[in-house]
């Protein structure tokens, strides 16, 4: 017994996978090797009767490669034309894998003012709700196209925080985040070698709040692990368990799902108190 036979029971799974873990190192280009072993693990999640959405950061780092951009673009204005065509070339890879499998996919752009507002939230909830009874595998991104203040700012951390809420707003009862790192350290293993890994966190104390770094290694993602950290506390206060795990074998999923000890396991506590919009206003 590893006390992760409870992840076995899960019904509603949100997963989330960084721009690093999409693309290859040396070039920046989509790895679809890895994109396919990933649509073929949802579907296979699917086929268990499992409701599953995606979270795919992407469309920046895809766009910029389109454009032969070799470095990321610092101007607002070329960031968004980056995320308009690669959101569409990211959704048209993907809605041709998951034909392969006979499942079908749909795309959900989000903004932080769709969620702050109630009858907009309201609404983006009953058509997951909708997506999710016909057995869709909706794949959600930031908005990035319209979006100024995410883009700029990081909001919602690299869709870290974006597939928390994500999951808060649908009741899943696990999160998935898939990064470049195993999970949650004691200090940033890369630098410091005495690093310890923790296994599983009961609760978000204001000791392992300072454990987040606020940088990320990839010259593709943005997100770092305090907005890993802020997930947790909007999943965990939400309802919801979450894993933090290396996306380097996107199977590591259906290993999560069977009951592996792998990553790091936020246990959650739901609050009886909780709110979406209060997460939102922060």
């Amino acid at each position: 017994m590893n006390g992760r036979e409870i992840l076995k029971d899960k019904k509603r799974i949100v997963i989330k996978i960084g721009s690093s873990s999409l693309t290859h190192k040396e070039t920046g280009n989509l790895n679809l090797n890895k994109l396919e072993k990933l649509v073929r693990v949802l579907c296979d999640l699917r086929n268990q009767g499992k409701d599953v959405v995606l979270v795919s950061s992407g469309a920046i780092a895809v766009g910029r490669r389109i454009l032969g951009l070799k470095e990321k673009p610092v101007e607002i204005s070329k960031k968004q034309a980056c995320a308009s065509i690669g959101q569409a070339s990211l959704m048209t890879v993907y809605q041709k894998l998951f034909s392969e499998y006979h499942q079908v996919t749909s795309q959900v752009l989000i903004t932080k003012n769709v969620m702050i507002n109630d009858l907009s939230r309201k609404n983006a909830c009953n058509t997951f709700e909708e997506l999710l009874n016909y057995g869709v595998i909706p794949v959600v991104n930031e908005n990035d196209t319209v979006s100024t203040y995410e883009i700029e700012f990081g909001e919602f951390g690299d869709n870290d925080h974006l597939s928390a809420i994500v999951a808060a707003l649908i009741g899943a009862d696990l999160l998935i985040l898939l990064s470049d790192i195993d999970g949650l350290f004691t200090d940033d293993p890369n630098t410091n070698k005495e690093a310890k890994f923790i296994d599983i966190v009961p609760e978000i104390t204001e000791e392992y709040l300072n454990m987040g770094k606020s940088t990320s290694k990839s010259n593709v993602g943005t997100g770092g692990m305090s907005a890993k950290i802020s997930a947790a506390r909007i999943a965990t206060d939400s309802g919801a368990d979450m894993i933090i795990a290396n996306g380097e074998d996107v199977e590591i999923i259906d290993r999560i799902v069977s009951g592996e000890k792998l990553g790091t396991l936020f246990l959650s506590h739901k609050n009886i108190d909780f709110s979406l919009i209060d997460y939102l206003a922060e």
